[in-house]
């Protein structure tokens, strides 16, 4: 994935070694909070967990303390309508993202349009007697919105298929003369089709000696795909804490990082990005099992801040 010229460069990092890292991490993650659960006084990850309510939509959100809303969009103007110009835009085109993606972006409303309340992304595939190829929509908030803290989630039914690549994730506002990965990257949520119960959070910044990420993954009963799930981040200074219908299953601290120079995040406001990516080099090609169109549905992207 990138942006705006940067895509080359900070693409063709993101992602190397990134399911032997997000293993690895998970480990990590599942035996910190074995301990956790083991410790008197509980810490605030096992006890916040248990006390979920739930998000009702409502101005404030008292989950893991109160959070006023900041930012939303609702996806309820007409069906047929383009999303909201003035909270988001585009980025266009296509040449692999440097992940050897198949697909092109690209603002058509066969890609991205509003329907029934959500936001339709949409992955087309179009084929010839010569080629197959594929479009689809990948939308961000940059220069439009961003934020440094809060929570940023959003109600999300994914697709499913071989070769299926959804994402709601974020940015630093210094990508343009940072670069990646100094400008740091949060995905909230990424899943690869071919797993459907599977979802990755990770971070992303600058180390040593190039990219220094830090992940987990969420494995559900059931197929992800079959419904709508809310995927959340909870940003605050020098912590992150990842949900799926607000079960924590992630958390990262400063210290995770070998250096601490490599926790960026408390730097600069981050923005939003959602798209579908078809191929690449994590989640293969798309194959004989695989159908499309495939849609992913969003019910809204909301953004608060602690009161």
């Amino acid at each position: 994935m990138g942006m705006n010229g940067f895509s080359a460069f900070f693409a063709s990092k993101k992602h190397s070694n990134r399911s032997v890292a997000i293993r690895a991490c998970t480990v990590i993650a599942v035996l910190c909070s074995l301990l956790a659960c083991s410790s008197c006084g509980g810490g605030g990850t096992t006890s916040s967990t248990s006390q979920n309510s739930g998000n009702t939509g409502a101005s404030t959100y008292n989950w893991n303390g109160t959070w006023t809303i900041a930012w939303s969009d609702e996806f309820n103007a007409a069906d047929g309508s383009a999303p909201d110009s003035s909270k988001w835009t585009y980025d266009l085109g296509g040449g692999g993202w440097g992940n050897q993606e198949l697909e092109t972006y690209t603002n058509l409303p066969e890609n991205a349009q509003i329907s029934g309340g959500n936001l339709v992304i949409t992955a087309v595939q179009k084929t010839s007697e010569t080629a197959t190829s594929y479009t689809s929509a990948r939308l961000k908030t940059q220069g439009l919105f961003s934020q440094q803290y809060g929570r940023f989630e959003a109600r999300i039914k994914i697709p499913a298929g071989q070769g299926l690549w959804p994402a709601f994730w974020m940015l630093g506002n210094n990508i343009a003369t940072a670069g990646w990965p100094a400008c740091g990257e949060v995905d909230i949520m990424e899943n690869i089709g071919k797993l459907p119960a599977t979802i990755y959070g990770s971070i992303h910044a600058a180390g040593a000696s190039g990219e220094a990420s830090l992940g987990g993954e969420y494995d559900a009963a059931g197929k992800l795909s079959d419904d709508f799930h809310v995927y959340a981040v909870e940003w605050e200074p020098g912590v992150m804490r990842f949900y799926v219908d607000n079960a924590l299953y992630e958390t990262h601290k400063i210290a995770d990082f070998a250096s601490s120079s490599s926790w960026v995040f408390d730097q600069q406001p981050m923005f939003l990005i959602m798209n579908v990516a078809v191929g690449g080099s994590w989640p293969g090609s798309p194959d004989s099992t695989t159908s499309f169109p495939q849609q992913m549905l969003v019910d809204y992207v909301r953004v608060y801040k602690r009161q």
